[in-house]
């Protein structure tokens, strides 16, 4: 019997691999360039699942993933947390000292800006974090380094430095677990999410109107953000979470109203609420 795969962004050590290992050891993670890749990799059966990364607590959410996911074809059946911890790497034998210049992600760089300024490292940036330490370990040079999870380390054969170098401590990326099939059949012990994708009728306070339905039936909206389609400043698409399934009686009706002031709706999915967790 084959292992069954679960898709991410990124290559070999970057921190979608991490997430694929910590919350579905018992899959062989399948690394993709790209987001659309991933999940173009469940939607054709190469994999099972996709790990999407889609916010990070410093940073804010993932650029494009919003307007990727309702077009997948896929469901989110699960949310997982990954403890965002950088760690500075350099060829074997290189000291922190001998250091000149650091390559990895924008993103990366920004969170690790307080020990790079201390250190005096110069930045480049790169396409992937995990490509950087692979780049690094290519060069051999040990004026050269990376920044990218400690699992990047191990699998390019790097030393570390310096590690747990993030300004914020609590650092964490949320992502989902994208599949095929919808699971509606779960209560999870934190409770269900319910995430969908609409558009509000041009009409006035429609955007009011429609929360009002969550509002006088007790459901809770966790999230609610808003994003451009189709390149045009009046085309707005709205991303929501709630708390709740859409079998319980209090998110039908919230529902029902919501679709009387929307012109498109999309249900995401249906997932267990997780905790994120912050592992030393």
């Amino acid at each position: 019997m084959t292992t069954p795969k679960i898709a991410f962004q990124g290559e070999p050590g970057a921190y979608g691999h991490q997430a694929c290992q910590e919350a579905k050891p018992g899959y062989d993670p399948l690394p993709c360039p790209t987001f659309e890749d991933a999940l173009a990799a469940v939607r054709s059966g190469e994999a099972e699942l996709g790990m999407i990364a889609v916010e990070n607590s410093t940073y804010g959410r993932v650029a494009d993933v919003h307007q990727l996911l309702p077009d997948s074809g896929l469901h989110i059946v699960e949310e997982a947390f990954v403890r965002v911890r950088i760690a500075l790497m350099a060829p074997k034998g290189a000291t922190l000292e001998g250091l000149r210049r650091v390559r990895s992600m924008s993103i990366l760089l920004g969170q690790a800006r307080r020990f790079l300024n201390e250190h005096g490292l110069a930045r480049l940036n790169w396409s992937d974090n995990a490509a950087a330490a692979r780049t690094v370990a290519e060069m051999a040079d040990p004026a050269e380094g990376a920044l990218a999870s400690p699992m990047a380390a191990e699998v390019y054969g790097l030393d570390i430095l310096a590690d747990g170098i993030e300004d914020e401590g609590s650092n964490t990326t949320r992502f989902y677990i994208m599949s095929r099939e919808p699971n509606l059949s779960r209560r999870g012990d934190s409770g269900m999410i319910t995430s969908f994708v609409f558009r509000v009728r041009n009409i006035p306070a429609a955007l009011y109107k429609a929360m009002g339905g969550f509002a006088t039936n007790g459901i809770n909206m966790t999230k609610l953000e808003s994003y451009m389609v189709g390149g045009a400043f009046t085309a707005t698409q709205f991303y929501a979470e709630i708390e709740g399934h859409p079998e319980d009686r209090s998110v039908q009706l919230a529902m029902e109203e919501l679709r009387f002031f929307t012109d498109y709706l999309h249900i995401m999915g249906v997932f267990p609420a997780a905790k994120p967790h912050h592992p030393d």
